[in-house]
């Protein structure tokens, strides 16, 4: 069973800004615990979540353990056939070999699995340096694995249901739009624009102008409106414009407010509002939003 409270800051490993540069000591555990482990011995975990490591950081960090050692120790458990398995620090542990070291200080834990595997994903998350897809890839292991609502995910993480919702919508991406995000050709607010486009071919075409124009997040916003605009049947009768402008604005508040695709049209006896949603979590936020509790 997993330890309650697991995550929250690590505060059970790390007290100080889980945001620091891991070449600075940030760790709180006490001078007993620490002990030197031959590096031989210690092996990556394979759910590390992260999936790339760049490799002028990690020659950074590196130069700084040549100079000042490794200040902050790594996370392990025991392993089979007197191994251990890295819980937390596999950036310094890699920046280590390439520093030349023989062993490097480490704290050992007891962790079950399912334990280390959750521990790992939450120190990833809880860090600066993934890119979009990888968090966003990160809570939905995060609710997958371990069974957590958003709602818990956020508490774990540290950050608001609605930041872990969006994150998480960046998945209903298509796979060539999600490289674009995790090859930092888009943002993940670009991104965010492109979910408000439901057609996946109009993603592509607006993902494109981003790129090509250098487009900034609020004037992607503002092309993505114009692209989703539904188109009107013709009215059967002149229209009012001030009428219809206030439609529009209607839509575009309603828009803003949900963070999705909302259309309004109208026609001689009725009229209908659409909302689109992107998966069963996003019709959640989208149903919170509305404050309909199911």
């Amino acid at each position: 069973m997993l330890k309650k409270g697991l995550g929250k800051g690590l505060d059970m490993l790390f007290e100080s800004a889980p945001h620091e540069d891991e070449a600075a000591a940030e760790s709180s555990v006490s001078p007993q615990d620490v002990s030197e482990t031959q590096l031989t011995l210690i092996e990556p975990n394979r759910n590390q979540p992260r999936r790339s490591f760049d490799p002028e950081k990690i020659d950074e960090l590196a130069q700084s353990i040549r100079e000042h050692g490794l200040i902050q120790p790594i996370i392990i458990t025991p392993a089979q056939n007197g191994r251990y398995t890295i819980v937390a620090g596999e950036r310094r542990w890699r920046a280590a070999k390439k520093a030349g070291l023989k062993t490097v200080p480490t704290v050992i834990r007891e962790y079950s699995p399912e334990e280390t595997a959750q521990i790992a994903l939450i120190e990833n998350l809880q860090r600066e340096d993934l890119n979009p897809i990888e968090e966003a890839a990160g809570y939905r292991r995060l609710m997958d694995e371990f069974s957590l609502t958003q709602e818990a995910v956020s508490e774990k993480i540290g950050k608001s249901r609605s930041a872990v919702a969006n994150s998480l919508r960046l998945l209903s991406l298509d796979d060539e739009l999600q490289k674009l995000v995790s090859d930092g050709k888009i943002s993940g607010g670009h991104a965010r624009a492109l979910l408000a486009v439901g057609d996946n071919d109009a993603r592509r075409e607006l993902a494109d102008k981003i790129i090509s124009g250098g487009l900034n997040v609020r004037q992607a916003e503002t092309l993505a409106k114009k692209l989703s605009k539904p188109k009107r049947t013709k009215p059967q009768q002149p229209p009012n414009d001030a009428y219809t402008a206030e439609l529009e604005r209607i839509g575009d508040r309603i828009s803003s407010e949900l963070g999705t695709k909302v259309s309004i049209s109208e026609t001689k006896k009725r009229g209908r509002i659409e909302i689109e949603y992107y998966g069963a979590d996003d019709l959640e936020r989208i149903l919170s939003a509305l404050g309909i509790n199911l």
